[in-house]
């Protein structure tokens, strides 16, 4: 498995080095012990449920309480599965032109492979788990997917949201690869294979967006703000936030009461602005100040 490549800075043979931490790639559908998967755990840690810090979550018995972080991290992924499917349409979308640097060409065809794979270890582990199917709602995510295929490909505000639709989910994978010695060892190892491949995704959209960003005056990027923070919103919400079809997938009753508990509860709001922080951070070095709420 190729290294992380966290931190990276933005170099001009980017391209090239990500391409050969790429090259080494193993299909992750054949590569993970999907036999030992197990419904008898949890695939989230509690600090990481929507409702963890409620009273009425705590009385829940504990198979109903790994149910839901089943179901919660199901719908996360199925949100990572559209997400991916976005990026995959438009990358392929961008290289109909004929190539003008052949290591970035290379390394944006490696990303649709690692796409790719994400998804279908996703749709695998959905099936073999066997629990019920949950219907995908991204009404939410309008202007992403608006975004996401419509904005010019070289654009500042293209780079910025594939940043972020980028960072956002990764931010609550990289708390489960550091915390999750309690959760399923499958899911772990899928986190984990996720967590290294998006690592050369975000250093390579940063870098876009960073050189962009550098050439920009004030008035442009106080308008990309604008243009962002609506966009961040609506991420942390899609993979943050489940709707009621997660929390009647786990049995709950009363399922929209508890999707409105989930968003009004403290101890979730501040793990989600835990792991949204960092992102924000990034941005606010190059002066585009956002804020989630």
């Amino acid at each position: 498995m190729s290294r992380p490549t966290a931190g990276l800075v933005c170099r001009e043979d980017l391209a090239a080095h990500l391409s050969r931490n790429s090259a080494p790639y193993a299909d992750p559908v054949g590569r993970i012990q999907w036999s030992e998967l197990s419904l008898d755990s949890f695939w989230l840690p509690e600090a990481a449920i929507s409702l963890n810090g409620l009273a009425a979550f705590d009385c829940l018995p504990q198979q109903q309480r790994q149910r839901l972080s089943q179901m919660e991290f199901i719908n996360f992924i199925q949100m990572g599965i559209w997400v991916e499917n976005i990026f995959i349409e438009r990358i392929a979308r961008g290289l109909r032109r004929p190539p003008g640097r052949l290591d970035e060409h290379r390394y944006l065809l490696h990303e649709i492979r690692e796409e790719a794979g994400h998804s279908l270890m996703f749709l695998e582990l959905i099936d073999r788990s066997g629990l019920p199917r949950m219907q995908m709602q991204v009404p939410g995510l309008r202007l992403a997917a608006a975004l996401g295929r419509h904005l010019p490909y070289d654009w500042l505000g293209f780079w910025l949201a594939v940043t972020i639709g980028e960072e956002i989910p990764d931010r609550l994978n990289r708390y489960l690869r550091k915390h999750g010695d309690g959760i399923d060892p499958v899911i772990r190892d899928l986190v984990t294979t996720h967590v290294v491949d998006e690592a050369r995704h975000i250093a390579y959209a940063r870098c876009r967006a960073q050189k962009l960003l550098d050439g920009a005056g004030g008035a442009k990027i106080r308008s990309m703000g604008l243009l962002i923070r609506p966009l961040l919103r609506q991420f942390v919400q899609a993979f943050y936030f489940p709707g009621p079809g997660v929390y009647r997938a786990a049995g709950l009753e009363q399922p929209e009461t508890w999707a409105q508990w989930a968003r009004s509860n403290g101890h979730r709001l501040d793990f989600v602005d835990q792991c949204v922080r960092p992102v924000l951070r990034g941005f606010e070095t190059h002066g585009l100040r956002l804020d989630r709420r």
